[in-house]
C-alpha cells in the first residue's frame, strides 16, 4: 500500500509541475492570433513520469496535466489532439528507454535517444500537423523553429533527468516497475 500512494503522489506531483512549467514557466510565441510556439522544460515532468514509472505513467502524466492545464487556464479550445500528443510525449521516451535495454539504470544515452524520439515525433512532428490541420498554420511556420529549439532542449531534458535520476539513486527499490526475479537483486 505504501509503494502504491508513494507512487500515486509521485505522479500528482508531476502533473502539477508540468502544468505549472507548461503554462507560466515557459515563453509563448504567437502566429496569427495561435500560440504556435512554447518554449520551457514542461515537458520534464511527463518525460520523467515514463522514465521512472513506465510508459503508461507517462501517457497519463502528459495528458491529464494537458487537459487540468487546459482546465485552469484555457488557451483556446479543447483539442484532444494535443493531450494525445503531451502523453505520448512521456510514453514514447520509456518505451525507446525500455527497447534500448535501459529500463532499469538508464544511461544518459538511453536517455539521449529516448527523449529524441519522442520529442521528435510528438514535438516536431505531430503539433505542427494538428496546428496545420486544426488551425490551417503553415508547417514552415512552426516545424522547423520546433526542430531549432529541440535541438536546444533535447541536452537539457536529459542532463536533468539523469541528475534526477542520480539524486533518487538511494531510493530506487521503491520504485513500482517490475524487477524481473532472478536480477541478482537481493532482499525486498
Amino acid at each position: 500500500m505504501r509503494s502504491q500512494t508513494g507512487r500515486l503522489t509521485a505522479l500528482a506531483l508531476l502533473i502539477a509541475l508540468t502544468v505549472v512549467l507548461t503554462r507560466w514557466g515557459s515563453i509563448r510565441l504567437m502566429f496569427l492570433g495561435l500560440e504556435t510556439l512554447r518554449i520551457g522544460i514542461g515537458a520534464l515532468p511527463v518525460i520523467l513520469a515514463g522514465v521512472l514509472y513506465g510508459p503508461v505513467a507517462g501517457f497519463l502524466v502528459g495528458a491529464v496535466g494537458d487537459v487540468l492545464g487546459w482546465a485552469i487556464s484555457p488557451m483556446g479550445p479543447y483539442m484532444p489532439w494535443f493531450t494525445i500528443t503531451t502523453g505520448l510525449c512521456g510514453a514514447i521516451p520509456a518505451l525507446v528507454i525500455w527497447a534500448l535495454g535501459g529500463r532499469e539504470r538508464p544511461l544518459l544515452w538511453h536517455l539521449f535517444v529516448g527523449i529524441a524520439i519522442g520529442q521528435l515525433i510528438a514535438a516536431v512532428v505531430l503539433v505542427p500537423l494538428g496546428l496545420l490541420w486544426l488551425f490551417k498554420v503553415p508547417l514552415a511556420a512552426t516545424l522547423w523553429p520546433r526542430l531549432g529549439i529541440q535541438a536546444v532542449l533535447l541536452p537539457v531534458h536529459a542532463l536533468l533527468i539523469k541528475a534526477v535520476l542520480l539524486r533518487l539513486q538511494p531510493f530506487w527499490r521503491l520504485r513500482t516497475v517490475p524487477v524481473p526475479s532472478g536480477s541478482g537483486r537481493s532482499g525486498s
